[in-house]
């Protein structure tokens, strides 16, 4: 196999990321393309670091293992398949799966410090950035940390103010300006996505 087009997508945590990239897969098959989600790479819960109140921050670089993460992307670059533990943030509801990963034409790899770090930064053909007003981000947060991780409304509000708004400023809006591509997704990204589609589908 020839060497893969690798695609980084960044965006403050509440963006629609997730979303936007599920719609995409929806275009290929498993053989065309393959996401390596940040989310599986965080270190294990008794490690996290905690704020000066005592609070487990995942917002925080020193929260992921970026070297696994590092390795498993240019493994799969390689032609490498990769197995690894579903990460559920401790959620006792939620019985973690084990991830394969193929090795495909398109990989997209996924997570807020995708360009913080310069050894996964320049591992992207095209680096894609995505953006959301604040308070979609903070509707969409309450939602979701809400349904997989099982934070209440207070956990939500407090780790959004000290954690995630923090983080962004610090580790992913200043690398807005590095991007390719940045895509507003507060409500329709529909053109956006088709455009993008387009282009993915040309490098297969």
């Amino acid at each position: 196999m020839s060497k893969p087009f690798v695609v980084g997508i960044t965006g403050c945590s509440g963006s629609g990321k997730t979303y936007f990239l599920k719609k995409i897969l929806e275009y290929f098959s498993k053989d065309e393309i393959c996401l390596i989600s940040q989310d599986n790479y965080y270190i294990p819960r008794n490690r996290q670091p905690v704020d000066q109140n005592g609070i487990k921050n995942f917002d925080s670089p020193d929260s992921i293992d970026i070297e696994g993460y590092i390795q498993d992307i240019t493994r799969l670059i390689a032609g490498v398949t990769i197995k690894r533990q579903e990460y559920t943030y401790n959620n006792p509801a939620k019985k973690p799966d084990t991830i394969t990963l193929n090795p495909t034409p398109i990989i997209l790899a996924e997570g807020i410090f995708v360009f913080s770090f310069e050894n996964i930064s320049r591992l992207f053909d095209l680096k894609i950035f995505i953006e959301a007003k604040d308070h979609i981000r903070l509707t969409r947060r309450i939602i979701r940390d809400k349904e997989e991780r099982g934070y209440d409304l207070d956990d939500v509000l407090y780790r959004y103010r000290n954690h995630a708004i923090p983080s962004y400023e610090k580790y992913i809006e200043p690398f807005k300006s590095v991007s390719d591509i940045i895509i507003p997704n507060n409500d329709q990204s529909k053109k956006a996505l088709e455009v993008l589609v387009v282009y993915l589908k040309s490098k297969l």
